[in-house]
């Protein structure tokens, strides 16, 4: 499933081609995604003005003149494209070829800029994804956001808020990072790769980043600073391409190739200093990668 810069990634191919467009039609080629589009779907966005596009965690977000905020999300294997005139500009890259069966093309969004039309497609061969229309007024205690913890871009995450956030938790540092209660957004392979940087053990239990009354230790302060780093790499490369993520553009991400543990397996880490490799376990069903030399 994308992660968090993959989706950020999308959100800024699709800006150009989305801010300020007029929604002139929407065709849906299907009923439903993995939940069925809401009644009047096409018709409620077709005349409406998309003033600006946004993120939250891992789902899209286009703020309309209308008063409703169009949500999108990826699932496993959505993308869209963006086709300007006579040619076509995909935003994305990935590290597998895309599937571009037109069947798999669901949604088409047909806009009006004041230099030039375009179409904007989303493609999803799984169907997993899925779109909602969202009063902009109940946005923040609609079921989709109401339960979603802080971004970790920004300055909402650091040492304070991370030592605050774990204070008594005995969940495995991971869980606790993936919880999306606590932070809105993290995937499995981000946060392997922070927890690396960080020289934090996946399995130490998540209270022991926090001093007594949730106060910040150098651990939660240097691991705020990882993540945030590894999602400011990680957006800048594109995002990671490891099966069904494409930019915009259709090109891939390629932050997969900056991967220190993530899929690395008994591979030497890559720490100067350390003479350890990289081992796998399973937390939780997903696959934790990391080494037990230097992350304790």
């Amino acid at each position: 499933m994308p992660e968090l810069p993959e989706v950020e990634t999308v959100k800024r191919g699709l800006a150009p081609a989305m801010e300020g467009a007029l929604i002139t039609h929407v065709q849906l080629n299907r009923e439903n995604l993995r939940f069925p589009f809401p009644n009047g779907f096409a018709k409620d966005l077709a005349g409406c003005r998309i003033l600006s596009m946004g993120r939250r965690a891992k789902y899209l977000l286009a703020d309309l003149d209308s008063g409703n905020v169009l949500v999108m999300h990826l699932g496993m294997s959505g993308s869209f494209r963006v086709e300007i005139a006579e040619s076509s500009d995909q935003p994305g890259s990935f590290h597998y070829p895309r599937f571009e069966a037109e069947k798999h093309d669901h949604v088409v969004f047909e806009l009006e800029l004041p230099d030039q039309n375009a179409r904007v497609i989303y493609n999803d061969p799984r169907r997993f994804g899925y779109m909602d229309l969202v009063k902009r007024a109940e946005f923040e205690t609609h079921r989709h956001f109401k339960s979603l913890g802080i971004e970790p871009t920004g300055n909402q995450l650091n040492g304070e808020s991370l030592a605050t956030l774990f204070e008594g938790k005995k969940a495995p540092l991971k869980a606790a990072l993936l919880d999306q209660r606590l932070i809105a957004g993290l995937g499995n392979i981000y946060v392997c790769e922070a927890l690396w940087r960080a020289g934090l053990s996946p399995i130490r239990k998540s209270s022991t980043i926090s001093r007594k009354g949730g106060l910040a230790t150098e651990r939660s302060t240097l691991l705020a600073e990882c993540i945030r780093d590894i999602i400011s790499e990680a957006i800048k490369a594109g995002g990671s391409s490891l099966r069904d993520h494409r930019q915009t553009d259709g090109s891939l991400g390629y932050f997969q190739h900056t991967f220190n543990v993530y899929d690395r397996e008994g591979e030497p880490c890559a720490k100067p200093d350390c003479k350890g490799r990289v081992s796998r376990i399973v937390q939780s069903g997903r696959s934790t990668f990391y080494c037990r030399s230097c992350q304790r």
